[in-house]
Protein backbone atom coordinates (compact mmCIF):
# COMPACT_ATOMS: atom_id res chain seq x y z
CA UNK A 1 0.00 0.00 0.00
CA UNK A 2 1.46 3.35 -1.08
CA UNK A 3 2.43 5.60 2.05
CA UNK A 4 3.98 4.47 4.94
CA UNK A 5 2.93 7.60 8.00
CA UNK A 6 3.16 7.91 11.74
CA UNK A 7 1.17 9.39 14.08
CA UNK A 8 -0.02 9.52 17.55
CA UNK A 9 -3.31 10.37 19.37
CA UNK A 10 -4.36 11.07 22.92
CA UNK A 11 -7.82 10.05 24.41
CA UNK A 12 -9.61 13.53 24.78
CA UNK A 13 -12.90 11.97 26.56
CA UNK A 14 -14.23 8.19 26.91
CA UNK A 15 -17.51 7.97 28.46
CA UNK A 16 -18.33 3.95 29.10
CA UNK A 17 -21.56 2.48 30.28
CA UNK A 18 -22.62 -0.80 30.39
CA UNK A 19 -25.63 -2.22 28.68
CA UNK A 20 -25.96 -5.99 30.13
CA UNK A 21 -24.05 -7.10 32.79
CA UNK A 22 -24.53 -10.84 34.73
CA UNK A 23 -23.82 -12.21 37.79
CA UNK A 24 -20.25 -13.24 37.25
CA UNK A 25 -18.71 -9.94 36.71
CA UNK A 26 -18.64 -10.50 33.11
CA UNK A 27 -20.77 -7.28 30.80
CA UNK A 28 -21.25 -5.74 27.83
CA UNK A 29 -20.92 -1.90 27.51
CA UNK A 30 -20.39 0.87 24.50
CA UNK A 31 -18.14 3.33 25.16
CA UNK A 32 -18.29 6.87 23.13
CA UNK A 33 -14.88 8.18 22.79
CA UNK A 34 -13.24 12.02 21.97
CA UNK A 35 -9.25 11.15 20.14
CA UNK A 36 -6.96 14.02 19.30
CA UNK A 37 -4.56 13.11 16.37
CA UNK A 38 -0.90 14.82 15.85
CA UNK A 39 1.44 13.67 13.44
CA UNK A 40 0.80 12.44 9.53
CA UNK A 41 -2.85 12.53 10.93
CA UNK A 42 -4.10 15.87 12.18
CA UNK A 43 -7.61 15.91 13.54
CA UNK A 44 -9.85 14.67 15.91
CA UNK A 45 -11.93 11.68 16.17
CA UNK A 46 -14.93 10.46 17.64
CA UNK A 47 -15.51 6.61 18.14
CA UNK A 48 -18.12 4.24 19.46
CA UNK A 49 -16.93 1.24 20.45
CA UNK A 50 -18.85 -1.99 21.97
CA UNK A 51 -16.79 -4.09 24.67
CA UNK A 52 -17.78 -7.47 25.53
CA UNK A 53 -15.61 -8.22 28.86
CA UNK A 54 -14.75 -11.70 31.17
CA UNK A 55 -15.70 -12.24 34.36
CA UNK A 56 -11.07 -11.52 34.71
CA UNK A 57 -11.79 -8.17 33.19
CA UNK A 58 -10.51 -9.05 29.60
CA UNK A 59 -12.36 -7.73 26.43
CA UNK A 60 -12.96 -8.14 23.57
CA UNK A 61 -14.16 -4.63 21.58
CA UNK A 62 -15.11 -3.65 18.09
CA UNK A 63 -15.81 0.12 17.21
CA UNK A 64 -16.50 2.49 14.43
CA UNK A 65 -14.82 6.13 14.35
CA UNK A 66 -14.71 8.88 12.04
CA UNK A 67 -12.12 11.04 11.74
CA UNK A 68 -12.25 14.36 10.83
CA UNK A 69 -9.21 16.09 9.43
CA UNK A 70 -5.88 16.02 7.30
CA UNK A 71 -3.42 13.34 5.82
CA UNK A 72 -0.31 14.16 4.01
CA UNK A 73 -1.69 17.78 3.60
CA UNK A 74 -5.53 16.79 2.29
CA UNK A 75 -8.36 17.48 4.23
CA UNK A 76 -12.05 15.54 4.75
CA UNK A 77 -12.88 12.96 6.52
CA UNK A 78 -12.72 9.37 7.01
CA UNK A 79 -14.28 5.68 9.57
CA UNK A 80 -12.14 3.66 10.37
CA UNK A 81 -13.09 0.23 11.70
CA UNK A 82 -11.37 -1.42 14.79
CA UNK A 83 -11.44 -4.40 16.29
CA UNK A 84 -9.19 -5.80 18.79
CA UNK A 85 -8.73 -6.99 22.83
CA UNK A 86 -7.89 -5.88 25.94
CA UNK A 87 -5.77 -7.96 28.22
CA UNK A 88 -3.47 -7.94 31.29
CA UNK A 89 -3.32 -4.03 30.46
CA UNK A 90 -2.34 -3.81 27.13
CA UNK A 91 -4.84 -3.09 23.84
CA UNK A 92 -4.00 -5.06 21.06
CA UNK A 93 -5.95 -3.59 17.74
CA UNK A 94 -6.22 -4.19 13.91
CA UNK A 95 -7.77 -1.19 11.77
CA UNK A 96 -9.11 -0.19 8.46
CA UNK A 97 -10.04 2.95 6.75
CA UNK A 98 -13.48 1.91 5.76
CA UNK A 99 -13.92 2.10 1.66
CA UNK A 100 -15.53 4.53 0.14
CA UNK A 101 -15.54 6.56 3.60
CA UNK A 102 -13.67 9.21 2.38
CA UNK A 103 -14.94 13.17 1.99
CA UNK A 104 -13.44 16.08 0.69
CA UNK A 105 -9.94 15.55 -0.64
CA UNK A 106 -9.40 12.55 0.90
CA UNK A 107 -12.10 10.57 -1.03
CA UNK A 108 -10.90 7.19 -1.98
CA UNK A 109 -8.66 6.88 1.17
CA UNK A 110 -7.94 3.51 1.98
CA UNK A 111 -5.40 2.42 4.65
CA UNK A 112 -4.95 0.21 7.66
CA UNK A 113 -2.75 -0.80 10.51
CA UNK A 114 -2.52 -2.21 14.38
CA UNK A 115 -0.68 -1.47 17.04
CA UNK A 116 -0.06 -3.28 20.87
CA UNK A 117 0.32 -0.99 23.75
CA UNK A 118 -0.52 -0.41 27.76
CA UNK A 119 -2.49 2.51 29.32
CA UNK A 120 -0.71 5.70 28.18
CA UNK A 121 -0.76 9.26 27.73
CA UNK A 122 -0.44 9.02 23.63
CA UNK A 123 -0.33 6.17 21.79
CA UNK A 124 2.22 6.56 19.14
CA UNK A 125 0.97 3.95 16.00
CA UNK A 126 2.00 3.50 12.08
CA UNK A 127 0.22 2.87 9.44
CA UNK A 128 0.12 2.37 5.61
CA UNK A 129 -2.13 4.77 3.01
CA UNK A 130 -2.99 4.85 -0.57
CA UNK A 131 -5.81 6.63 -2.77
CA UNK A 132 -8.01 5.00 -5.30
Amino acid sequence: MGTHASTTFEIKGWDEKPYDEFEDGRKLTRASVIKSYTGDIEGEGKLEYLMAYAADGSANFAGLERVVGKIGGRAGSFVIQHSGTFENGAVKTKWFIVKGSGTGNLRGLRGEGEFSIGHAEQYPFGFDYSFE
